[in-house]
């Protein structure tokens, strides 16, 4: 069996950042062939990943990419099994190519985006490298890619809740539609416009205001032509709070007075899609 140098060991960790004893034990299994050592340690870190795969991943990060020259963008939430793993400069700097890689290849899937080309290797190797270091599961939650129109995006600092906006129309307004990405990360919309709401659901809230309105003693007597004012005020109140273009901009102070909409329009840039992820959601 051949000697396995120190300054051999030291070379392999500083390749695969794998502990000493672990580099040692590689380069030994692979005759102190460096290349046979990292392939070793990869193959353990995929052992890892199996090992692991009963662990809940409750942790983990949004991230986003946009390519405003090809004007395609996307949205992935990774998930991992720790707080402080999610905020790893690894796992950080994964989540961003995890981001482009669904922008640039445009896979069906997670299974299939695990497939494609990263490098000179494929995705799947680049999310074994950074398990064998970090020894967590770690998986692809979910994603999601637009093309097409311009875009706008927010991840709040912690990674745990981010959104992608796409829009139709020209120009750059960056500092707007990350605003507007930012609103929707905090108030989460439920539709983008009023025309989306389903009737029934539309239906059912004006049926309940209408009791509600009825029920309060202060409306005893009043016409029920008034009475049905007031519903619709209140529907539009309701509608204000679930919808996008309804919704007054959450930061009151830069855009006083302002809906979401009206925010769009002063710019003539239209709604065309919204994407929210909260790491841990199912919606």
């Amino acid at each position: 069996m051949s000697t396995i140098s120190a300054a051999s060991v030291n070379e392999l960790r500083k390749i695969t950042d794998q502990p000493l004893m672990d580099c040692k034990r590689a380069l030994t299994e692979a005759g102190g062939d460096i290349q046979k050592a990292v392939d070793i340690l990869r193959l353990r870190g995929k052992n890892v990943g199996v090992k692991r795969e009963g662990n809940e991943t409750a942790e983990g990060r949004v991230g986003v990419n946009i390519d405003s020259a090809s004007a395609i963008a996307a949205i992935v939430e990774f998930r991992c099994e720790s707080a402080p793993s999610a905020k790893n400069d690894r796992v950080l700097s994964l989540v961003d190519d995890l981001a482009k890689a669904v922008a640039t290849t445009n896979p069906t899937d997670v299974a299939d985006l695990m497939t494609k080309p990263f490098g000179t290797a494929t995705v799947s190797d680049r999310l074994t490298d950074v398990v064998s270091v970090i020894r967590e599961k770690m998986i692809v939650q979910r994603f999601a890619r637009l093309s097409g129109g311009v875009f706008g995006q927010y991840v709040h600092h912690d990674g745990s809740v981010g959104a992608l906006l796409q829009c139709t129309g020209t120009g750059s307004h960056d500092e707007l539609l990350r605003d507007i990405c930012a609103h929707i990360a905090a108030l989460n919309p439920q539709y983008m416009v009023a025309t989306e709401v389903p009737a029934e659901v539309m239906n059912k809230e004006r049926d309940f205001l209408v009791n509600q309105i009825k029920d309060d003693p202060k409306n005893v007597g009043k016409p029920v032509n008034i009475l049905e004012k007031i519903a619709e005020g209140k529907l539009k109140s309701w509608l204000s709070e679930m919808v996008l273009f309804e919704q007054p901009m959450a930061n009151t102070a830069k855009y006083p007075s302002t809906t979401v909409g009206a925010a769009l329009t002063k710019v003539d840039l239209k709604l065309a899609k919204f994407i929210r992820y909260k790491v841990g959601s199912t919606t």
